[in-house]
């Protein structure tokens, strides 16, 4: 069976004197009969080609549901005299929501039934759930079609019924105000972009709202949030390098917002808000970012005073606040550190003995306790749930993720090394594999990055990938520079005119890798899912030698035409990610690296390239063209594969057990190359 032909059609763009011809430009035609056709066509010829693997598919995702314990449980929370839970019953896809008075013997009560609620749909996905100050009402999203485009739905908890409310074009999140009558959202424009915060009084019809505040420029996403201190509803618009605030008083909620510091350009803050003052966690004057403290009436940052101070080899991340605490996370070297911070005494750091891990606070929503709430897992530590007694530094396990059959943290080993990249940057990596495995070249093993966003890739726990250890392969994940792992150096290191730095930390990580003897080449698989997966098109374009087979998901590989494309969600906020190639500079630069515009007449390794069609992050049209531009020009043999989700999006499948199926699918291949299967 051969794979599918797509048509070719000219289509020339010149721009900064340079033409680009992109002959399947069409595809981007979503309603078009024929780019159904051709998408159904790629899944028939996936199907067919991987008919051996069905078996192992199925075996494997039998395995791995196997893991997992069916009827589980969240660990509880308090949130004002009432405690919230989210269980799972054996078979279930969705979670249900449970809620029961803190203090009375009263009955529990079923929120929602997820499972309920989506059988009509073919995808379903409930966001954003916020609960009035009195506890009577329950707002959350519902998105039907898996483009992130939420309609808002409330609910009365006292009487079991629906409001008449119904608000589409939302994000799914929304903001109550203190006297339980008016809600707040976002809306989103024609490119999906939060722009316009609106009031919404209980009883009246949508198209009736209040517009609070417009976002005009489009580099900037609009959203809102309650502070913790439930005082203050705040108006957030934020870009890749600048932010701003507004304030509301939860208990004026028709009144009108009041600036806390005008954007400007670079300046990027976070705020939290307790008595008569707001904490300011910025880059202000501070590359790795300070805390900063500001009287609750003078906000503006000719008022901002430093709380702890920036030091060049920690990145302050975040802030949790308490009545008598402030919690900060910070990131040193690559791994998070949880600091203790009293308003009246000695401060500290919460301890964690694995080499490589991933720490994190939780469910806080109450500021009137001694006790924080975090999260710890590594690479062969389940994800567990602890009370910390930030006063006695007592702390109680509450609940370790169950895996099932014959799982023991003891049977693995976790490692974590740097690897050298060509300009002389060390690149932490962190390893896990099974005990007994051999390095000897020998060994097969999957390489994972990210490196864009500045978004921290930790080094976490998975059940799906006992599959993988199990069978003898390694599994790594390469931090590199795009990311935020070591510092905000290493972010701005690895984007605009620096991207390129991303994909060669990860060609030398690999190269290091076979130097010491992980593996081979001929054993080497690479993986990544988005701007991951322009990791996955730019290294094969680089580097198609150095691996056996890549797994590219939901990748962002068309880079000049899309942030051409204004229209397409996400283009105008990312210029300060990628470039505007408007500007010649940025344009010439980006295309020397875009994966669609530097494919070549040479060998690359096996693919398999996944999509959703409604995905409104990655538009499915950039990797049909991909694949369909791949397999024109390359020179070999080897077999690109090329599956659509018709039903779902960016994350792809929405039930827990439908996305288990897409990594048995991903996993069946990956190990079908070596034989694992």
């Amino acid at each position: 069976m051969l794979p599918p032909k797509p048509k070719k059609v000219p289509h020339e763009l010149t721009l900064h004197g340079d033409t680009r011809r992109d002959d399947y430009y069409w595809m981007n035609q979503r309603e078009d009969p024929e780019v159904i056709a051709h998408l159904e066509a790629e899944n028939a010829y996936f199907e067919a080609r991987t008919a051996h693997q069905q078996e192992a598919r199925e075996a494997l995702f039998q395995e791995i549901k196997s893991r997992i314990k069916e009827d589980d449980s969240s660990v509880p929370y308090a949130l004002r005299g009432y405690v919230y839970q989210t269980r799972y019953e054996t078979g279930d896809q969705y979670p249900r929501y449970f809620r029961r008075p803190l203090h009375e013997q009263a009955d529990e009560t079923l929120m929602f039934d997820v499972n309920e609620m989506a059988k009509p749909f073919d995808y379903y996905h409930v966001g954003g759930m916020a609960v009035s100050d009195d506890n009577r009402y329950v707002s959350y999203g519902e998105d039907t079609i898996s483009r992130r485009i939420y309609t808002i739905h409330i609910k009365d908890l006292l009487t079991g019924q629906h409001l008449p409310d119904q608000i589409p074009n939302t994000t799914g999140g929304s903001v109550w105000s203190a006297d339980g009558k008016y809600l707040f959202y976002s809306v989103k424009d024609e490119a999906l972009r939060p722009y316009k915060i609106m009031r919404h009084e209980l009883g009246t019809a949508p198209q009736d709202d209040v517009v609070v505040f417009e976002e005009k420029d489009e580099t900037f996403r609009a959203y809102v949030f309650r502070s913790k201190s439930r005082k203050y509803i705040v108006i957030g618009s934020a870009q890749t390098v600048s932010t701003e605030y507004r304030l509301l008083p939860a208990d004026d909620p028709t009144g009108m917002p009041r600036l806390f510091q005008a954007r400007e350009r670079n300046l990027e803050y976070a705020i939290e808000h307790i008595d008569d003052r707001f904490y300011v966690l910025t880059n202000y004057q501070a590359r790795n970012f300070q805390l900063m403290v500001t009287p609750e009436e003078k906000t503006e940052k000719e008022h901002w005073s430093t709380v702890i101070p920036h030091r060049d080899d920690v990145l302050l991340e975040g802030l949790d606040i308490f009545r008598n605490f402030l919690v900060l996370s910070e990131r040193q070297n690559g791994l998070t550190k949880l600091r203790v911070r009293p308003f009246d005494g000695e401060e500290h750091y919460i301890e964690f003995q694995d080499a490589a891990y991933m720490a994190y606070t939780t469910a806080n929503p109450e500021i009137e306790t001694d006790v924080l709430r975090y999260g710890y897992q590594s690479m062969t530590t389940p994800p567990s749930t602890y009370d910390y007694d930030m006063r006695t530094r007592e702390q109680v396990l509450l609940k370790q993720q169950p895996v099932l059959g014959d799982f023991s943290p003891d049977d693995y080993e976790s490692e974590r090394v740097f690897s050298e990249s060509r300009d002389g940057t060390r690149v932490p990596l962190s390893i896990v594999y099974r005990k007994g495995t051999k390095k000897d070249g020998k060994a097969p093993l999957l390489l994972y990055a990210y490196g864009s966003y500045g978004h921290s890739l930790d080094p976490s726990f998975s059940i799906t990938r006992l599959s993988l250890l199990n069978r003898g392969m390694i599994f790594v994940i390469a931090h590199i520079r795009g990311g935020e792992e070591m510092g905000r150096h290493w972010y701005e290191d690895g984007k605009l005119l620096k991207k390129k730095n991303t994909f060669y930390d990860f060609i030398d990580a690999a190269e290091w890798l076979v130097k010491q003897q992980y593996t081979s080449p001929d054993r080497l698989y690479a993986m990544g899912g988005s701007a991951g997966g322009l990791l996955m098109g730019a290294v094969a374009n680089l580097r198609p030698d150095l691996f056996a087979g890549m797994v590219s998901q939901v990748p962002f590989v068309d880079v000049v035409t899309t942030m051409l494309d204004d229209s397409i969600p996400l283009t105008t906020g990312e210029y300060d990610e990628w470039g505007n190639p408007n500007d010649p500079e940025y344009y010439h630069y980006i295309k020397s690296y875009s994966p669609l515009d530097q494919v070549k007449a040479q060998d690359y390794p096996p693919m398999l390239v996944t999509t959703g069609l409604h995905d409104s992050q990655v538009q499915y049209w950039e990797p049909a063209k991909w694949v369909a531009r791949l397999r024109e020009l390359k020179t070999d043999d080897n077999e690109i594969l090329f599956h659509v989700n018709m039903e779902a999006g960016h994350g792809g499948a929405s039930g827990r057990f439908e996305q288990i199926r897409e990594v048995a699918r991903d996993y069946a291949w990956i190990l079908d190359r070596p034989g694992l299967l």
